[in-house]
């Protein structure tokens, strides 16, 4: 399981500078990838194309440009232009992203959204690939083509939690991401369930990219508080709530990876153990345990150790 870091977002406002800073600290510190997740205020797709400019060899990756507010054509163009400037290593991730930010900071109807998300890839995906599209669907219409010289198609995830929606990915996409969901839950539901949707579309294996909070820390409870605080609210999501009931565990809090080093390498190698390729790893807690977080992440991330025990 390659081992990949996120973005901290926590620190805001981040400037550009600092986000080449941290790609070129998870760059030399040896973690396979970096992740951003683009804002309303922000485009992390520019910011993306610039990092990767600035700093060669790791790959980059979205988690998650939300589809609602970009029509395919210009996510398509963005995306292959990123591929073009950086040399080919970014993963475009997607998803509808969440009802309340689409419908409050858009004004977007976010009707439909297993509809309109096989729809949008159903256009998105052929564009990625240079192809003529010429698609009217219930939810969006698209015609045209994007053709960048010298880029091939960026991998593309969706971020997926119910069944719906890992079945599209499973026949649109190339994998997915999923969010805070434990390793039962993607063992026992995203694995089998994508897994199978590829195989009936004669797709290969996908990629399963699960986003994880770790904090290395001495105040487990504490940080464990800290984060049902601030993060508590996503429970009552229902499709949130559904992760979790899966997980069997009553918070977000409860699947956040927080103890010591020992605690934090056993609980990340279940997430291997179940079936996921790869991990987005998201450091959280007071600035001493987040920095020795990076630290712990970045020597599993080069020992390259995370293998499934059932490998070896």
């Amino acid at each position: 399981m390659l081992i990949g870091i996120k973005v901290d977002e926590t620190r805001r406002p981040m400037t550009l500078p600092d986000r080449i800073d941290h790609a070129l600290m998870a760059a030399d510190a040896g973690f396979a990838s970096v992740w951003s997740a683009p804002h309303a205020e922000w485009d992390g797709l520019t910011a993306l194309a610039v990092v990767g400019r600035d700093v060669p060899g790791i790959a980059l990756g979205t988690a998650i440009v939300p589809t609602y507010p970009r029509h395919p054509l210009v996510l398509a163009s963005q995306a292959l232009m990123i591929q073009a400037a950086i040399g080919d290593r970014f993963t475009l991730g997607v998803g509808p992203g969440a009802a309340f930010f689409i419908e409050d900071n858009f004004g977007y109807s976010y009707g439909r959204p297993g509809r309109h998300t096989r729809e949008y890839l159903s256009a998105l995906a052929p564009l990625l690939r240079g192809e003529s599209v010429a698609y009217a669907g219930e939810t969006l219409r698209v015609e045209g083509k994007v053709d960048v010289p010298g880029a091939r198609p960026p991998s593309l995830l969706l971020s997926a939690l119910g069944p719906v929606m890992l079945r599209i990915a499973g026949e649109l996409a190339d994998g997915t991401v999923t969010t805070l969901t434990g390793p039962r839950g993607i063992a026992g539901h995203v694995v089998p369930t994508i897994s199978r949707a590829a195989a009936d579309a004669g797709r290969p294996s996908p990629r399963v990219v699960a986003e994880a909070l770790v904090s290395v820390t001495a105040d487990e409870d504490g940080t464990r508080a800290w984060f049902a605080e601030r993060f508590g609210f996503l429970a009552q999501m229902p499709s949130y709530r559904a992760t979790l009931d899966r997980e069997g565990v009553a918070g977000y809090a409860d699947i956040a990876i927080v103890g010591d080093e020992a605690a934090v390498e056993r609980e990340l190698r279940r997430y291997a153990d179940a079936g996921a390729t790869e991990l987005i790893a998201c450091p959280f807690g007071p600035e001493a345990d987040r920095a020795r977080t990076v630290e712990v992440l970045a020597t599993l991330a080069r020992a390259g150790s995370l293998t499934p025990a059932h490998h070896g």
